[in-house]
């Protein structure tokens, strides 16, 4: 991680879980970290529990990712203060289990899933990709993906949240091809884990299926960045010991 000390990073979905974690590991490895959220006081409430340094190395932005008005003045934003981003982890992310596909009256909660997972994370990447481009920056975009976007579980519920992980299994690899073909080194990873224990599934789960903890994604986050310029880890699976 020493080349990335003093290098920015942009995080989405900040406040919690994932993305909390990953901030701070990023925060204390010595980047400039702006965590992107709609709760934009819980990721200042993360900086009580860094070092002082590490601590004004952290910044909120407030940003729904489901509006592309948000992602352009967040990416603006770090552009005025810091010159740009080198690092974009796609972490937002969003699954409601208690309606099914083909449930009556279900199209918002479709439309809010794959605005989050899928077209946040394009617009993301394409404001990250640009302005790593106009720096001639050899960065790295990060998308959180799942288990679920190589295989669809058999309990239902899940709504299109697998699809839309099925989507970011081929944006990860449409964009290595459009990163190798623009002449870049830019690296673009997918990291797929199984069960976490964050807000998103329900409580009830973690009791009854072994599950990674926040940290155990972050490690992983901060592995595939400290990769050598030669080395692009394309799809990153973890599974907790035990699972199914």
């Amino acid at each position: 991680m020493e080349r990335w000390r003093g290098k920015v990073a942009i995080v989405t979905g900040a406040s919690s879980g994932i993305g909390a974690v990953t901030v701070k590991a990023l925060a204390n490895a010595g980047m400039i970290t702006f965590g992107l959220a709609r709760r934009v006081e819980r990721v200042d409430e993360l900086k009580k529990d860094l070092p002082a340094e590490a601590a004004d190395r952290l910044h909120s932005v407030r940003c729904d990712v489901t509006k592309e008005e948000d992602i352009l003045a967040a990416f603006q934003l770090v552009e005025e203060k810091c010159g740009g981003v080198d690092v974009l982890i796609n972490n937002a992310g969003q699954l409601k289990r208690a309606v099914s596909v083909l449930d009556a009256g279900n199209t918002q909660v479709i439309r809010d899933v794959i605005d989050t997972n899928v077209v946040g994370l394009a617009l993301c990447s394409r404001e990250a990709f640009q302005s790593m481009k106009r720096r001639s920056v050899d960065g790295h975009i990060v998308h959180i993906n799942s288990i679920l976007g190589h295989t669809v579980a058999t309990t239902g519920k899940l709504n299109v949240y697998p699809a839309s992980k099925f989507a970011v299994t081929a944006l990860t690899e449409t964009m290595r091809h459009e990163l190798r073909l623009a002449g870049t080194k830019i690296k673009v990873t997918s990291i797929s884990p199984g069960l976490v224990r964050t807000e998103m599934p329900p409580s009830t789960v973690f009791a009854e299926e072994p599950c990674l903890e926040p940290e155990d994604i972050a490690d992983a986050v901060l592995y595939v960045l400290g990769t050598p310029p030669r080395v692009q880890i394309h799809e990153l699976t973890i599974k907790p010991v035990g699972e199914k």
